[in-house]
């Protein structure tokens, strides 16, 4: 800016000496000195806009160099392996491919489950001169409060696999199409109820922390079918309860409730994810329940998810993939480092929207109160695809599953 300013303060200089000279000539010469005068105003028109362009450009340049920092904020290790195991691993992988640096312009941090933490980890990513904050909220309010504070600081936000219904919004919510989630353990718990061969199966809905907009989404998916069945007479709906915090130890607790209620008369259990799943396992047992005898969902593909559904413990597992689900949010937060247009980036995803105060997808455009939603794919896993899905896709190796007992059950192929 000084340089700039000398520049013209010399050269406005140095066209008023020109006219003061022109005046000061009652020859004929007045029109070659205004001719000069004119043509020196256009040269420091030139130069001046020559060098704001140079200045601009350069700092353009430098802006598109140092994006600033991507900040990741993980929720807990308690709800789900899955975000130390294989979230954290996968966002680490895919920054360092694009040239960025753990430490200098990435960071990923968790608040395991302290909601003043999460928020505090935000401040900092401000303070640190985040261009992005990477969210999987605690709850929807503190999503909110995080998503103001990255606005006020200049950040983007990015919504991953917890879409925060409360506030005014992310810019992008990057997750799996989580009604179908839940559809697809309906697809396969169906047909395995009515295999039972029960008059009238007792049927219980154990989904996930109400704090969470997911939990909602994944009932929404399940309770279409379980809900026609108990209005067609067929099954009875025995519970339809929350887990808070997505906790196994509330999960238990429920359910052992449940089984009291019921007189342990049980049939099939909708678990919302594995750690439900699980937690659902242990209480029919300790009431005297053959599990493997029971139908149950669960969400994750965990490593005990797998071993229980080897032991026929479990009968499914939604496998939402977790390395395409944080490739598709490494690339919107690159993206948006680089101050590009989400709605022009395309990947392994539909792109479609999603309303802040239903917390549900829906056909507005995007805008005010309407997010857009970068929607993956899931698919089920049962006792006949853990080859061809976590262990074809490189999530674990049959090492890691078929360990002490559970080695007995494992299929040949896993040597």
């Amino acid at each position: 800016m000084l340089k700039r300013n000398l520049r013209l303060f010399l050269a406005v200089l140095a066209a008023f000496a020109l006219l003061t000279a022109a005046c000061g000539d009652d020859d004929d010469g007045d029109d070659t000195a205004t001719e000069d005068t004119e043509a020196t105003d256009t040269e420091t028109t030139e130069a001046t806009e020559t060098t704001e362009a140079t200045e601009t450009t350069e700092g353009d340049g430098e802006a598109m160099a140092d994006g600033g920092s991507i900040w990741v904020l993980l929720p807990d290790s308690a709800t789900s392996p899955r975000w130390e195991s294989l979230d954290r691993r996968f966002f680490k992988e895919g920054f360092e491919a694009a040239g960025l640096v753990e430490g200098e312009d990435f960071t990923i941090v968790n608040a395991e489950g302290d909601t003043t933490t999460q928020i505090s980890q935000a401040e900092q990513a401000v303070l640190d001169g985040a261009s992005v904050v990477l969210l999987v909220n605690l709850d929807s309010a503190t999503g909110a409060t995080i998503t103001s504070i990255a606005r006020e600081g200049g950040a983007k936000v990015i919504d991953y696999d917890r879409f925060t219904a409360d506030g005014d919004g992310a810019d992008v919510y990057v997750s799996f199409d989580n009604v179908a989630v839940g559809r697809t353990m309906a697809e396969v718990l169906e047909p395995e109820i009515d295999a039972l061969g029960v008059d009238n199966p007792q049927v219980v809905m154990l989904n996930g922390g109400p704090e969470d907009n997911n939990s909602q989404l994944f009932r929404a998916g399940y309770a279409e079918t379980v809900e026609a069945r108990a209005d067609a007479g067929d099954w009875t709906i025995v519970a339809d309860q929350f887990v808070d915090g997505w906790l196994a130890e509330n999960a238990q607790t429920a359910m052992d409730q449940i089984l009291v209620d019921s007189g342990n008369e049980v049939d099939a259990v909708f678990a919302a994810n594995d750690n439900l799943a699980n937690a659902v396992i242990t209480s029919l047992e300790t009431a005297g329940l053959d599990s493997t005898q029971v139908p149950i969902s669960g969400q994750d593909a965990s490593i005990v998810a797998m071993q229980n559904i080897l032991l026929g413990k479990q009968t499914m597992s939604v496998y939402k993939p977790i390395e395409p689900l944080a490739a598709a949010a490494v690339q919107a937060a690159l993206a948006l480092r680089g101050g590009e247009d989400l709605s022009t980036v395309s990947g392994d995803f539909d792109a479609i929207a999603i309303a802040v105060d239903t917390g549900t997808p829906t056909d507005e455009p995007v805008g005010d109160g309407v997010v857009l939603y970068w929607a993956l794919t899931p698919s089920a896993i049962t006792a006949d695809n853990i080859g061809d899905t976590v262990i074809a896709d490189g999530v674990y190796e049959w090492s890691d599953i078929c360990v002490g007992d559970i080695a007995d059950v494992c299929p040949e192929e896993a040597g």
